[in-house]
């Protein structure tokens, strides 16, 4: 059945109303909507994020970093709820004036800088530390454009098939059908690959993995958009979940999903991360 035809107004205007979920945040302007300062640890990277798979992208990197030995890499992540519109008070708008998370403020040298948008998070570290991104051209060349792939890709899957699907106040056939499509497109690209290489870029697991992992595998595990699992046969993607299975079981993976994590079973949730005892007491999934 068609959706009920809409005929766009000959002015737009925002519709806080009716927006769904998101309502109370989404707006049509940039910039700060309250006056308050970012909390600052002693470490020299400063994370503020939250667990969502493209916060995740970064956690999981850092803690990868950490466990190579790349003592700089060691951060305090701050908990950015963007549910409550914390993306947009004074202090994180100064560090992403885009007001998403992650934000990055790197406080390593003489003069602290800011480093926004995850995409960009994870080369400026793969390249600060040397790991992750390989320096030979074509095999740099590999990875990064399976990075930015994952980076054009999340939108589709998540403001997309995620909000038509899950958030949307009302669902209607064609946006779902759209986005659905798309998503299946995007698991088949990735399945297609991963039956020909162990790992997204070739044979070594690198940042194409990182920032791919956090948002291919809860649609393996049946962790996003309801039953968002099931309703697109995910489970025909077999060296998708082959790729999953091998990535989750790394030590940093496990420790990276859970920081800044606000939700499920309090024993998996790290909503601060300072140093690698935050750990101890927290059940690695």
């Amino acid at each position: 059945m068609a959706d009920a035809p809409y005929t766009p107004p000959k002015v737009w205007s925002a519709d806080t109303v009716s927006g769904g979920r998101f309502a109370n945040i989404n707006r049509p302007t940039a910039g700060a909507r309250e006056e308050r300062d970012l909390p600052v640890g002693d470490n020299p990277l400063q994370l503020y994020s939250l667990a969502t798979p493209n916060g995740v992208k970064v956690t999981i990197l850092l803690e990868e970093l950490l466990e190579l030995g790349h003592t700089g890499a060691e951060y305090d992540a701050w908990t950015i709820n963007i549910g409550e519109g914390e993306q947009f008070t004074s202090g994180f708008v100064g560090v992403n004036p885009n007001s998403k998370i992650p934000a990055l403020l790197d406080r390593s040298g003489a003069e602290p800088f800011r480093v926004f948008e995850s995409g960009a998070i994870l080369v400026h570290l793969a390249e600060k530390f040397g790991a992750f991104l390989p320096t030979d051209p074509a095999a740099r060349a590999e990875v990064l454009s399976w990075v930015f792939w994952q980076v054009g890709s999340g939108p589709f899957m998540g403001g997309g098939f995620g909000h038509f699907y899950a958030y949307a106040p009302e669902k209607y056939e064609y946006p779902i059908n759209r986005y659905a499509m798309e998503t299946k497109r995007i698991f088949d690209v990735a399945n297609q690959r991963l039956a020909q290489s162990r790992f997204l870029a070739g044979d070594d697991y690198s940042l194409a993995d990182i920032a791919n992992f956090p948002w291919l595998a809860p649609f393996v595990w049946g962790e996003i958009y309801n039953d968002a699992r099931t309703f697109l046969s995910i489970d025909e993607y077999t060296h998708v979940k082959r790729w999953v299975g091998e990535i989750a079981v790394r030590p940093a993976v496990r420790r990276g999903r859970i920081v800044n994590k606000t939700w499920g079973d309090p024993a998996t949730q790290l909503k601060e991360r300072h140093c690698a005892a935050d750990f101890a007491d927290r059940h690695l999934p």
